[in-house]
C-alpha cells in the first residue's frame, strides 16, 4: 500500500502503516489530515511578514512553525524520494542545490520588486513551479510554500489571497506547470494577486 506520495512504508510512517508518525499518535489518515489542517492554520496565524532575502532555510523555518506541534520532522528536509502520480519530485541529494538556484534567480531579479502586476504574475508562477518540484518536506510543502510566496508578493508591493482557489484547480495548475505549461498557474496567480499595496 502506498501513501499519496507513492512512498508506502518508510521511516516517516508507523511500521506497517502509511500514516505519518505524529506527536498525537493518530493512526487514521483522514483524522490526521483534519488535525494537521487545523493546527497548521492556527500556527500560520502566528507567522509575521518576513522580508527577503529568502532561501531554503526560510522555507524550513515556516515549515517548522506550521507543523512543530504535530511532527518531529517539522522543518527538516526529507530523506526519501517522493512522487504524485506522474509527478516525480527532486531527489533528496539534489534538493539544496536546486533550491539554491531558484532562490539565487529570485535574488538576481531583486525579489521581483518594482515589477508591474502582469510581470509579477509571470515571474511568481515560474518561480513557484520550480520550487514546487523541489518539494523539500515529507508533508506540508504546499502550505509552507504558499506562505513564503505571500511574503514575496507582499514585499513586491501587492496584496495576495488564496481564497477562491479550489484544490482541484490548484492541483491541475501545478501538474500543468510541471509539464512546462505555465498558463493555468499564471491564471491562478492572476486571481490571487490583488492590487498594489498603498503606502
Amino acid at each position: 500500500m502506498s501513501d499519496k506520495y507513492g512512498v508506502g512504508q518508510d521511516s516517516y510512517c508507523y511500521p506497517g502503516w502509511t500514516v505519518l508518525c505524529n506527536k498525537l499518535d493518530i493512526r487514521d489518515d483522514s483524522t490526521l489530515n483534519d488535525v494537521e489542517q487545523m493546527l497548521s492554520a492556527v500556527a500560520a496565524a502566528t507567522l509575521e511578514f518576513s522580508p527577503p532575502p529568502y532561501n531554503l532555510a526560510s522555507l524550513q523555518k515556516i515549515h517548522r512553525t506550521l507543523f512543530f506541534d504535530l511532527y518531529d520532522c517539522a522543518g527538516e528536509l526529507r530523506t526519501v524520494g517522493i512522487s504524485k502520480q506522474d509527478t516525480r519530485f527532486c531527489q533528496p541529494d539534489y534538493m539544496e542545490k536546486e533550491a539554491g538556484k531558484i532562490f539565487k534567480g529570485m535574488a538576481s531579479a531583486n525579489w521581483f520588486e518594482g515589477m508591474s502586476r502582469s510581470d509579477l504574475i509571470v515571474a511568481v508562477a515560474d518561480a513557484y513551479s520550480d520550487l514546487n518540484v523541489v518539494h523539500p518536506f515529507r508533508e506540508g510543502n504546499g502550505r509552507t510554500q504558499r506562505i513564503l510566496f505571500e511574503h514575496l508578493v507582499m514585499n513586491a508591493g501587492f496584496e495576495i489571497s488564496w481564497w477562491g482557489v479550489e484544490n482541484d484547480e490548484w492541483l491541475y495548475a501545478n501538474i500543468a506547470a510541471y509539464n512546462c505549461v505555465l498558463e493555468p498557474l499564471q491564471q491562478v496567480f492572476d486571481r490571487c494577486i490583488g492590487q498594489q499595496i498603498q503606502a
